[in-house]
């Protein structure tokens, strides 16, 4: 290349590198280092949230550590914007920047299964699919989220919850070590061993520590689950959340039990006459004893009327994959969310009269069921410190064209507001859209928010990684 580099600097200016740098970084790579109209820019910057679409001045697709390493080194030798993508599943879309560095780990997939010590190692670009696979064809599993296209590193790296979290736990908490790349551009290993402060802090705090290259997780057996879905009228959703919440109070830890509101997609097993309206869906995981599964699940089926219901034995690989048709890639996204300690009847009062006005087929929300093992563990044993929340809504507005954006955004602000009331004030910082910045230190993270800050100050003094929901490095003397 001849001509210089026109980026953006992490302080918000402008500046220019000089080809000889740029052609010097991309000698130091194993990896490619594409510029705007280079083969591979466009899908590498292309996200899972199709509200997303910045452009950075380069990209680093990066092959290994050694990669992610040149990439850290070159961003902070030249003050660079600088964003990391793994999954690139991320809501608020922060894994890409205008004018930036966006150092892309998608290629790095690889996963290791030591299926005698019960382990997994992950590179940050594998999907939730691809851990799951390998996992599963030993009949083991780490808790994971609900969606097979979500990344690994994403999801980890804010706390990590779905269908067997009840039983085992969150994510971090069957982290076990990671390889991380700071920002002096050093590859240090975080454990409960090594570097400690820094292991803590991965474990729910974000890409705000440094660029993991790396996971490695406990795995549990798990050789199969029942799983399914039953759809009732969502007429009768007062009655039916009143049930629900009775039953999951006594869930035993191996039993997951979602509540799913939304128009019915075109499902086989739910009529014709019903597709396109509004029913109330129970999505359940029970990953105990598969035989034992349909006793378990029994009460669900009570409830009363079902309009049509699926369900059986099957791989938690297969399970984990039920929804992605709901959430492919290239659609609009904007999503809000509350944490609850119970289910009021307020709050119940305000999730049926949003979804009756659902501004598109796509929309819905969802309330997670948690408690058990998640909270088990004390507040400060991880950087993810919501140990005291038994529910969390997420309210997921979807839709196609951008002339839509007011009417859905705006219906899911109004549903958040409605519905606080009773909320606890924190927020699961994978489920934050980008507005929503004055609810990291509060809301995110609490209690455990100075001492992030701290870490923050000894391991990225100069806020190099602040392409997240950011915290603020604290003066470290």
């Amino acid at each position: 290349m001849s001509t210089n580099v026109l980026i953006k600097k992490n302080d918000g200016g402008q500046a220019s590198i000089a080809p000889e740098a740029v052609d010097g970084l991309r000698a130091q790579l194993r990896g490619v280092l594409a510029l705007p109209g280079d083969e591979g820019y466009d899908k590498a910057r292309t996200l899972w949230n199709a509200m997303i679409d910045r452009k950075p001045a380069l990209i680093v697709r990066a092959l290994g550590a050694s990669d992610v390493m040149a990439a850290v080194n070159f961003a902070r030798t030249n003050g660079l914007l600088v964003a990391i993508k793994g999954g690139g599943h991320n809501i608020a879309g922060n894994a890409c920047c205008d004018g930036g560095l966006m150092i892309d780990l998608s290629q790095m997939k690889s996963v290791r299964v030591d299926a005698k010590a019960k382990r997994a190692r992950v590179e940050p670009g594998a999907l939730l699919s691809d851990l799951d696979r390998e996992t599963g064809a030993f009949g083991l599993a780490t808790p994971l989220g609900i969606n097979s296209t979500t990344g690994v590193a994403g999801l980890t790296l804010g706390g990590g919850f779905g269908w067997t979290s009840r039983r085992f736990g969150l994510t971090v908490d069957n982290l076990v070590s990671a390889d991380v790349v700071t920002a002096d551009g050093k590859l240090v290993t975080a454990s409960e061993s090594e570097n400690a402060d820094l292991f803590w802090a991965i474990r729910g705090g974000g890409g705000n520590f440094g660029v993991v290259t790396s996971f490695e997780f406990k795995l549990h057996p798990v050789p199969g689950v029942f799983a399914g879905l039953i759809a009732y009228p969502f007429e009768d959703a007062k009655a039916l959340f009143a049930k629900y919440r009775d039953f999951v109070a006594k869930a035993p830890d191996e039993l997951t039990v979602w509540v799913v509101l939304r128009k019915a997609p075109p499902l086989p097993f739910l009529p014709t006459a019903w597709h396109g309206k509004e029913i109330f869906a129970i999505a359940f995981c029970w990953s105990g004893d598969p035989a034992k599964g349909e006793a378990a699940i029994a009460p669900l089926r009570a409830f009363g009327t079902p309009i049509g219901e699926h369900m059986g034995a099957m791989p938690l690989a297969v399970w984990q994959t039920t929804f992605d048709p709901l959430l492919a890639p290239g659609q609009r996204n904007y999503w809000k969310s509350h944490s609850y300690k119970t289910l009021t009847d307020d709050t119940v009062d305000a999730l049926i009269t949003a979804v009756r006005k659902l501004p598109t087929d796509e929309c819905e929300t969802f309330v997670g069921h948690l408690g058990a093992a998640v909270n088990r563990q004390p507040i400060d044993a991880t950087a993810y410190p919501h140990r005291d929340v038994d529910f969390i809504l997420n309210i997921h507005t979807r839709w196609t064209s951008a002339s839509q954006d007011k009417e859905c955004i705006g219906w899911a602000r109004e549903l958040f507001d409605a519905a606080a009331k009773h909320a606890t004030g924190g927020v699961y910082v994978n489920f934050m859209p980008e507005d929503e910045t004055q609810r990291v230190k509060a809301g995110a993270y609490g209690a455990n928010y100075e001492r992030l800050a701290k870490i923050k100050g000894k391991y990225d003094p100069e806020n190099l990684f602040q392409m997240n929901h950011n915290i603020a490095p604290a003066l470290v003397s």
